[in-house]
């Protein structure tokens, strides 16, 4: 039986889907279980905070900005057993209200609560590190990654097994930034010529511009890569209708996010408007959010990252509830580096409705300081 969003927001309250805190993946407690020794050697005993940043092959500009290195802080725990965890935080101000500043700040606090902990009591400490700062999704993200790390280590399982493991690859796309019709077209048939078989456009200025740019970008591609494309809110709800009817003959996947992440009846409006499919995105960053925009019948698709989410638990709790309400979903990113791709890339691999995948940064920044993870082969 097929649940229309009606039904869902009917069958159940907010407070009913999202979920008990305390909730766990049962392969995860199942791994826990099986540590043995009451969490004594998985106790927290360590934690670390490196600050660092990576240049850019090229700055990246979209309607909020533009960006010019991939600044992050990486978290390392180690357990009573010696077991090593990493977890790593990528801010992006326009859109978390984060710097690297504040993530090393809070971070520091943020180590008091986790360490003495076990690490497989992830939904307890997602719970203190949310009391003690709400809004903190980065750096919370990194931690509880981290603590991911650890149990996937003790368990010698990779952590989609531990969530519970759907798929065993998936396809990401490559980003095109803002620059000229030409150049953008460019760079797109490049990213084509290397064998990726979808594109992210980022639009969001004028719209017969931004027109312009999409129909350099088909006719650079052709027709069989799929294009989608991103605003990052930078048009009016009139400005976006008109924009994507103009876009509707370079058949899109999607647009991400057109509108202003505070304007829901906006949203509603554009997605009732048009053809091309509307994802909320900086609308988005827990799971209060995908009710309201549900409630609000205000988007087609929800894409999730961990650094607005808080985490691959928090993430989940989103997946979950976008997928009772039949929206599908996709995992994006700032401009991690292969240590937090690496831990979205299992998120993907564990849930049925992400079916989309955009974990590009790491292919902009101009150096790959990690070893091992995801790969894009």
């Amino acid at each position: 039986m097929n649940v229309t969003r009606s039904s869902f927001l009917k069958t159940v309250g907010g407070v009913t889907a999202l979920g008990a805190l305390g909730w766990v993946p049962r392969p995860l407690a199942a791994a826990a279980q099986a540590a043995g020794d009451g969490g004594r050697s998985t106790r927290i005993t360590d934690v670390e905070l490196f600050a660092f940043s990576i240049p850019r092959k090229t700055p990246g500009r979209n309607a909020l900005g533009t960006m010019s290195s991939n600044d992050a802080v990486l978290v390392r725990l180690r357990t009573a057993g010696g077991v090593t965890g990493l977890g790593e935080a990528s801010p992006f101000s326009a859109v978390m209200s984060e710097t690297q500043a504040s993530e090393v700040a809070v971070g520091r606090d943020l180590a008091v609560i986790v360490k003495g902990r076990d690490a497989f009591a992830i939904p307890q400490i997602v719970e203190a590190m949310d009391a003690f700062a709400p809004q903190a999704t980065g750096i919370k993200a990194a931690f509880e990654m981290a603590l991911w790390d650890v149990c996937g280590k003790v368990a010698k399982q990779p952590v989609h097994r531990l969530l519970g493991t759907y798929r065993d690859s998936f396809e990401t796309d490559l980003t095109v930034h803002l620059e000229t019709p030409r150049e953008m077209a460019r760079l797109a048939a490049e990213i084509a010529g290397q064998g990726f078989r979808n594109v992210k456009v980022k639009l969001g200025e004028a719209a017969a511009l931004d027109i312009e740019r999409m129909r350099a970008v088909r006719e650079a591609v052709g027709p069989e890569i799929g294009l989608r494309i991103d605003a990052n809110q930078g048009w009016s709800p009139s400005t976006a209708v008109v924009a994507l009817t103009g876009l509707e003959p370079f058949h899109l996947q999607f647009c991400e996010q057109p509108v202003p992440h505070w304007d829901w009846e906006g949203l509603k409006f554009v997605r009732g408007k048009v053809s091309v499919p509307v994802m909320a995105d900086e609308a988005i960053h827990s799971p209060h959010d995908v009710i309201e925009g549900i409630r609000r019948d205000a988007m087609d698709m929800v894409n999730i990252k961990l650094m607005k989410s808080g985490g691959i638990l928090p993430a989940v709790r989103i997946a979950t509830i976008a997928d009772a309400a039949n929206i599908t979903c996709m995992v994006g990113c700032m401009s991690e580096t292969r240590i937090a791709l690496t831990a979205a890339a299992h998120l993907v691999f564990s849930q049925p409705n992400i079916r989309y995948a955009d974990l590009d940064s790491f292919l902009l920044a101009s150096m790959d300081p990690v070893v091992g993870g995801m790969q894009v082969t």
